[in-house]
């Protein structure tokens, strides 16, 4: 599964570098906090949003990254668990675990679900801050990226509509952290610029995580773990940090997709404690 990730991953960026969009910002340890990449956005008034249409960013879910499946399949095998697969691009039940807006388990099911996959930034907030200026082989690009792209609450999704930080953000706090920094990492690789309301809404947010990084490049999810219910197990800082949550996982899947595997006694004993039925062959690390 992880060789898949990264081949989607090359053909991704190699489908960017010919639309000519930028590189995105370094990830990991080495990548620049969000609020150092925010600080190099342009900053200015809305656009008209005269010419928008859906059509101006390419068809709907195309299979860009040329894998077979669109990239709304994509984005549900990337970040469900627990998935029921018709075929490899026909996903018909799994769980977002949980989901990244409200902090709560939601139940997918193809046809009759209440999960939604949204652009992080918005379509019509991308128009409006320079995605107008961009060709249409990056607009499509921007509308595709999994960077750009998460399973969420539908009905989440659909009160946010095309707003940006500084007119909602996801009611789980303990998110918004991660949900602005992806934000400005978009930003930054589209060249698009932020409103000064915007700015300054986002630079509220990340003055309560000032180490927060820009997010990876979208191959894997970044929500911090959660408890389901809406509680969270984080323990230390709720303002995105990277401390060990304490949270008893359904299956490897969940804690895979959580960031959390490998589960080792020795580093995390009262984690291991609680998905010691995790740990098959009982060495001591679950989910290796």
């Amino acid at each position: 599964m992880i060789r898949r990730l990264w081949i989607t991953a090359i053909a991704t960026t190699a489908l960017l570098a010919g639309a000519g969009v930028a590189a995105p910002p370094a990830s990991g340890a080495d990548a620049p906090t969000a609020t150092t990449v925010l600080s190099s956005l342009p900053v200015k008034g809305r656009a008209p949003m005269t010419g928008y249409a859906r059509s101006q960013f390419g068809q709907a879910w195309a299979d860009v990254d040329r894998n077979g499946c669109d990239t709304r399949t994509d984005i549900l095998k990337r970040d469900l668990v627990e998935r029921q697969m018709a075929n490899r691009c026909k996903v018909l039940s799994g769980v977002l675990y949980p989901d990244p807006y409200t902090g709560r388990p939601l139940t997918y099911v193809r046809g009759r679900s209440v999960v939604d996959i949204d652009h992080v930034v918005a379509l019509g907030n991308a128009w409006a801050t320079g995605a107008q200026q961009l060709t249409r082989g990056e607009r499509t690009a921007l509308a595709n990226d999994p960077l750009n792209l998460l399973a969420v609450q539908a009905s989440a999704n659909r009160q946010k509509g095309d707003g940006d930080a500084a007119t909602w953000l996801p009611s789980n706090k303990r998110y918004r952290c991660s949900y602005v920094a992806r934000q400005v990492a978009v930003k930054a690789k589209y060249r698009l610029w932020v409103t000064k309301p915007e700015k300054s809404a986002i630079a509220r947010v990340l003055g309560t995580c000032p180490g927060q990084r820009v997010p990876r490049d979208g191959t894997l999810p970044d929500p911090a773990p959660q408890v389901p219910g809406g509680g969270s197990g984080t323990t230390g800082s709720a303002t995105g940090s990277t401390s060990t949550a304490l949270v008893s996982y359904p299956n490897c899947d969940a804690v895979r997709a959580a960031g959390a595997a490998p589960i080792r006694k020795a580093a995390t004993p009262e984690l291991y404690a609680l998905n010691s039925g995790l740990d098959r062959d009982k060495d001591g690390v679950a989910c290796e």
